[in-house]
C-alpha cells in the first residue's frame, strides 16, 4: 500500500536542493527504483527524463474520508464502510467470468460486496474479520451493494484518512505506487533552475512558483493547495502555447505571398451535379475559401463545424480548386482509420462525378515497399491528392507542387506539425478543420494565427437524436435496449471514464464494464472494449472491425470521440455523464445519428446533485454544439477539478478551455504585452522565456 507517512511529510515541505546531482534533463533512471524493466514502462508513457516525470500529472486523486456505517452510505456515492465479513465470499463463474460475492455487517445493517474477475481475493478474505471496504454504492433490491471495493485493514485506512492520494495514467504493468515513489524521489533531489515565467507575471496574477506548483500537483496538502498548483500549471500551458502561436504568426506575417488559385468552372459543375444543395453556411464558407485561395496571399483558415455539418465536402472543394490549378493537395487526419475513410470517400466521389483527383493514401501501417512507391509517385507529380496521417510529414517525403495543406481535427496536431507540413511546399494554403465546439471568444484567442469560419447549420433531413438523462437504476433497462438494437442488426457504444478499476473508485471503468455486459447480455450480443492505452494499430483494427459489423457493442473511453464513421451505430450510452463537460458529451453523442435509423443517446447521471442534473438536461434542449459550448463556458468553473479531462479539444495536460477560460484570457493578455515590449524575445531578461517557448510549445525559434 502507498506509504502515507512518507508522502505526507514531503507534501508539507518539498525542497529543490541545488547541491544534488539530478536536474530536469537527467534520465528518469536516476530516480530510485527505476531499472531497465521499469524504464521500458516509463518509456511507454513518454517519460524519459526527470522533467517529463515531474510534468506527468495525476489524472485524479483518491480522497480518504472517514469510514461510516452502512446506514450512513449514500447511494451513488463513494463511501468507506468498516464491516465484519459474515462468511468467506462465494465464488462462481458465469461464462468464464469470475464473480466473488459476500455479505458484511457493521453490527446493525448488512452490505453486499461483489468483485469481478478477482478470484484470488477468496483466499485472502476471512469470515469474522473486520475490513474497511471503500467503493461506489448502489441499491440492488432492498439492500445496498458495493462493487469492486478497495479493501484495507482498519489501521491502514486510519493512516490514509484525510489525505489526497495521486492516481496517475498508467500502462499495463506500471503500478501507481511505482510512479509515486519515483516522483517523490525526483522532487526531493532535483535541481530547480530559475522559474522561466517572468516574476512580474507571477506577482500580478498571484501564481505559485514552479517548484511549489509541481509539489502541489503531485502531493497536495489539501484541496486548496491542489487548486493553486493546478492554476499555475494550467496558466503555463496556455501561456507557452499562445506565445508559440503569436511568434509563428509574426514570423510568417499576415500578408505572406501565396499561390493564386482562381476558382475553376468545374466547381460549379460539380455542385450542380450533387443530389443536394449546400447549406447557406456551407455556401458562405466556400465563398471565404475561394476568395482566400484566389487572392494571392497565403490562406490560414479554420473551419469550425459541428459533427455532421458538412466540413468534408468543403475540404473536397478546396482540394478541387487546388488540383484544377495544377497543384497537389494534402489532407492529414489524426488516425489511420479516419485517413482511410477520407481516401475511400474521395475515391467514390472521383468515380461518381469524374473528378480530376489522382489519390494516394499514406499511413504508418503500410509496408516499406508500398510506402516507397507512394513517395515516388508524389515526388514525380503522378498523384495530386495525398491523404494520410502524420506520415505525410516524413522527412524523406518530397512533394512536387504542394499547394494546399488541410489538417482534420487540428487539436490532435501540434502547431509546429502543421507548419512543418506546410513547409514542404512553397507557401501552400493552409486549411484547418475541427468539430470541437469551442466558443468563438475562445477560438479567436486559441487560433490567433487563423481566420475562423463557422459552419453553424446542419444539412436538412438529418434525424434528431433522442436523448435521455437517467439515473443508475435505469442501467439494466438500457442494457436490454442495447440487446434489442443488436437483435435488429444495429450497434452501440458504451463510454466509461476510466480504463480499469482503481483509477477512480466512484466511476465505471472499461475493463470491468465490458465483463459485466458480457454477463448481462445474451450470448448473441458480441462485446469488445477499447481504450487509450492500446497501441494505435490495435485501436484502428478494432474500429475497422466495428465498422464492418464484426461485433455489436463497443465499450470504450472517449478515444472514440474522433473516430471512424459507423452509420449502423444507433445507441450511445455514457456512464458517469456528470463527470464530462457538455461539449465533450455533445461530441460523443455525434458518434451516432449518422445513418438512416433513429439514434439514441443515454446519459447515465450517477450524481445526486441537482446542479449536475440541470446541466445535463441542457443536452435535451439543443443539438447545437456551439450553444452547448457557450453553456459549458458559463456553467463550469475552476471547482470542476475532479471531472474527466476533456478530450477533443487542444490536448493540454491540465488546462481545460471551459473551467479555465479566465486563465486563457489572462495568458493571452500577458503574452501580447510581453511581445509588444520585446517582439523577438531578444532582451537578456527574456532569455529564459525564449527557451521555455522552444521546449514547452515545441517551436524552434531558430527557424523563425
Amino acid at each position: 500500500m502507498w506509504n502515507s507517512s512518507t508522502a505526507g511529510s514531503r507534501c508539507t515541505h518539498i525542497l529543490f536542493q541545488p547541491n544534488n546531482c539530478m536536474d530536469f534533463s537527467s534520465p528518469v533512471t536516476d530516480c530510485k527504483g527505476i531499472g531497465e524493466k521499469t524504464k521500458k514502462l516509463f518509456d511507454a508513457c513518454e517519460i524519459r527524463t526527470v522533467g517529463e516525470l515531474l510534468h506527468y500529472y495525476p489524472r485524479n486523486y483518491d480522497s480518504f474520508t472517514p469510514a461510516v456505517s452502512v446506514r450512513e452510505c449514500r447511494e451513488g456515492e463513494v463511501c468507506a464502510v468498516r464491516c465484519r465479513l459474515l462468511s468467506v465470499p462465494a465464488l462462481k463463474y458465469v461464462r468464464r467470468y469470475a464473480i466473488l460475492t459476500g455479505e458484511a455487517t457493521d453490527g446493525t445493517d448488512t452490505l453486499s460486496v461483489t468483485w469481478y474477475n478477482q478470484p484470488y481475493l477468496k483466499n485472502s478474505l476471512y469470515a469474522g474479520r473486520e475490513y474497511v471496504f471503500r467503493g461506489h454504492v448502489r441499491r440492488k433490491g432492498r439492500s445496498l451493494l458495493m462493487e469492486q471495493p478497495a479493501i484495507s485493514s482498519p489501521e491502514d485506512y486510519a493512516a490514509l484518512s484525510g489525505k489526497l492520494l495521486p492516481r496517475y495514467p498508467l500502462v499495463h504493468g506500471l503500478k501507481n505506487n511505482t510512479v509515486i515513489r519515483a516522483v517523490q524521489d525526483a522532487l526531493s533531489h532535483v535541481t530547480m533552475e530559475k522559474d522561466p515565467m517572468p516574476a512580474s507575471i507571477l506577482e500580478r496574477r498571484g501564481l505559485l512558483d514552479l517548484s511549489g506548483a509541481l509539489s502541489g500537483i503531485h502531493f497536495p496538502e489539501n484541496e486548496k493547495r491542489l487548486l493553486e498548483a493546478r492554476r499555475r500549471l494550467a496558466y503555463d500551458e496556455f501561456f507557452w502555447f499562445l506565445m508559440g502561436i503569436r511568434l509563428l504568426k509574426n514570423a510568417v506575417g499576415e500578408d505572406a505571398a501565396g499561390i493564386p488559385m482562381p476558382q475553376p468552372k468545374s466547381v460549379d459543375g460539380f455542385l450542380e451535379a450533387l443530389p443536394y444543395a449546400l447549406t447557406n453556411a456551407q455556401q458562405r464558407v466556400l465563398h471565404e475559401l475561394a476568395a482566400d485561395m484566389a487572392g494571392g496571399r497565403q490562406m490560414h483558415r479554420l473551419i469550425q463545424g459541428d459533427v455532421g455539418s458538412g466540413k468534408t465536402i468543403l475540404a473536397l472543394l478546396a482540394m478541387l480548386i487546388c488540383v484544377e490549378n495544377g497543384y497537389q493537395a494534402a489532407l492529414m487526419a489524426p488516425t489511420q482509420v479516419l485517413a482511410a475513410q477520407h481516401a475511400a470517400y474521395f475515391a467514390e466521389m472521383t468515380k461518381t462525378y469524374h473528378l480530376p483527383f489522382r489519390t494516394v493514401l499514406l499511413s504508418g501501417a503500410q509496408r516499406a515497399k508500398e510506402r516507397r512507391a507512394a513517395y515516388e509517385a508524389i515526388a514525380a507529380g503522378e498523384v495530386n491528392c495525398i491523404i494520410g496521417t502524420n506520415a505525410l510529414m516524413q522527412e524523406e517525403l518530397s512533394y512536387d507542387r504542394l499547394g494546399l495543406v488541410i489538417t482534420d481535427e487540428q487539436h490532435r496536431f501540434g502547431v509546429r506539425q502543421r507548419e512543418y507540413l506546410a513547409g514542404k511546399g512553397q507557401m501552400p494554403h493552409i486549411l484547418v478543420m475541427s468539430a470541437t465546439p469551442i466558443p468563438r471568444t475562445l477560438a479567436l484567442i486559441l487560433y490567433g494565427d487563423l481566420q475562423v469560419s463557422l459552419l453553424d447549420e446542419l444539412p436538412a433531413g438529418r434525424r434528431r437524436i433522442r436523448n435521455a438523462v437517467v439515473g443508475p437504476e435505469y442501467r439494466e433497462r438500457a442494457w436490454r435496449f442495447l440487446a434489442k438494437e443488436a437483435a435488429e442488426g444495429r450497434q452501440g457504444y458504451v463510454i466509461c471514464p476510466m480504463v480499469e478499476e482503481g483509477e477512480l473508485t466512484d466511476a465505471e471503468n472499461v475493463t470491468d464494464y465490458a465483463d459485466k455486459l458480457r454477463q448481462a447480455l445474451p450470448d448473441t450480443v458480441r462485446v469488445e472494449r477499447m481504450h487509450g492505452r492500446m497501441k494505435p494499430e490495435e485501436k484502428d483494427r478494432l474500429m475497422e472491425r466495428f465498422a464492418a459489423r464484426e461485433f455489436d457493442v463497443l465499450v470504450s473511453t472517449t478515444v472514440v470521440e474522433v473516430g471512424v464513421n459507423v452509420p449502423n451505430a444507433t445507441v450511445m450510452m455514457i456512464e458517469n455523464a456528470e463527470r464530462y463537460g457538455l461539449a465533450s458529451l455533445h461530441q460523443l453523442r455525434g458518434r451516432v445519428g449518422r445513418g438512416e435509423n433513429q439514434s439514441y443517446c443515454i446519459f447515465v447521471n450517477t450524481s445526486r446533485s441537482e446542479e449536475a442534473k440541470e446541466r445535463l438536461e441542457i443536452l435535451n434542449t439543443t443539438n447545437d454544439g456551439f450553444v452547448i459550448a457557450d453553456q459549458d463556458l458559463k456553467l463550469r468553473g475552476p471547482g470542476d477539478l475532479f471531472g474527466v479531462r476533456q478530450s477533443g479539444e487542444i490536448a493540454f495536460r491540465v488546462a481545460d478551455l471551459y473551467a479555465d477560460a479566465d486563465l486563457l484570457r489572462m495568458a493571452a493578455e500577458d503574452a501580447d504585452a510581453l511581445l509588444t515590449e520585446d517582439p523577438g524575445l531578444e532582451k537578456q531578461e527574456n532569455a529564459a522565456v525564449r527557451e521555455a517557448v522552444r521546449t514547452e510549445s515545441h517551436i524552434d525559434l531558430r527557424t523563425i
